[in-house]
C-alpha cells in the first residue's frame, strides 16, 4: 500500500471520527441540562421537583423521554375529524356549569383521543402517552395531567378527589391550551381565534354556575 494511500484512508478515518463526534455533542447539547430546561421549561421544574430537587436524576428521566419520543411525527387531523372533536370539547364545556366533574372526564378522554390519533402512543399507555406529549408539547402538556389526576382520584383516594369546582375549572383552562395545539391545522391560523373565544365563553358559563 502506497504512501498516498495510507494518507488519504487516515484522513477519511479521522473526517468520520471528527463527524461523530459533533454528532455526539449536537445530541448533548439537546439532552444535556440547560438543553432540557428550555425544551421542557416548566416541565423540567416539575420533574425535578417530583424527583425530590434531584436535577441529576429528573434529567435522566427527561432525556429518556427526548430518546424513546423525539423522533416521532405527528399525524395530520382531517377536518372533519377536527370538527367532531372541537363539538365534543364544546359540550363538555357546556356540561361542566352542572357536572363540573363529569366533563373534566370528558375532556380527560378525548385529550387522549386526539393524541392517539395524532400519531402519540394509545391513550390505554396513559404515562407512555403523556411522556411523548411533554416531548412535543411541552408548554401545555401538564393541563392534561391535572384532569387525568382529578380523574383518577375518584378511584385512588388522593387529594385531586376533593377538588373544587374552582381547581376542576382551572385544570379544564390549562387542558385547552394542549387541546388546541393537538387539534390546530398546520400552521395554526385558527388556533389563537378559537381558542380565546372558547375560554372566554368557558369562563363566563363557569362563574355563571358556581
Amino acid at each position: 500500500m502506497s504512501t498516498g494511500v495510507i494518507i488519504v484512508l487516515i484522513v477519511i478515518v479521522v473526517g468520520v471520527v471528527a463527524a461523530a463526534t459533533a454528532l455526539a455533542l449536537r445530541a448533548r447539547g439537546a439532552t444535556g441540562g440547560s438543553g432540557l430546561k428550555r425544551r421542557f421549561g416548566p416541565e423540567y421544574e416539575r420533574t425535578v421537583a417530583r424527583h425530590d430537587g434531584d436535577a441529576k436524576a429528573a434529567e435522566r428521566e427527561l432525556g429518556e423521554r427526548v430518546q424513546e419520543h423525539g423522533s416521532l411525527r405527528e399525524q395530520p387531523l382531517e377536518p372533519a375529524a377536527r370538527e367532531r372533536y372541537q363539538a365534543r370539547w364544546a359540550a363538555a364545556q357546556e356540561r361542566f356549569v352542572d357536572s363540573p366533574r363529569e366533563a373534566v372526564a370528558d375532556v380527560d378522554q378525548l385529550l387522549g383521543e386526539v393524541a392517539g390519533a395524532r400519531g402519540f402512543p394509545d391513550v390505554t399507555e396513559y404515562e407512555k402517552q403523556y411522556d411523548a406529549l411533554s416531548v412535543h408539547h411541552a408548554d401545555h402538556v401538564h393541563g392534561y395531567r391535572r384532569v387525568h389526576r382529578v380523574v383518577t382520584a375518584r378511584t385512588n383516594g388522593t387529594a385531586e378527589s376533593q377538588a373544587g369546582t374552582e381547581e376542576m375549572r382551572e385544570a379544564m383552562l390549562e387542558a385547552r391550551a394542549l387541546f388546541d395545539d393537538l387539534v390546530s391545522t398546520d400552521n395554526g391560523g385558527d388556533r389563537g381565534r378559537t381558542g380565546r373565544h372558547a375560554l372566554g365563553s368557558f369562563n363566563r358559563q363557569a362563574v355563571k354556575g358556581s
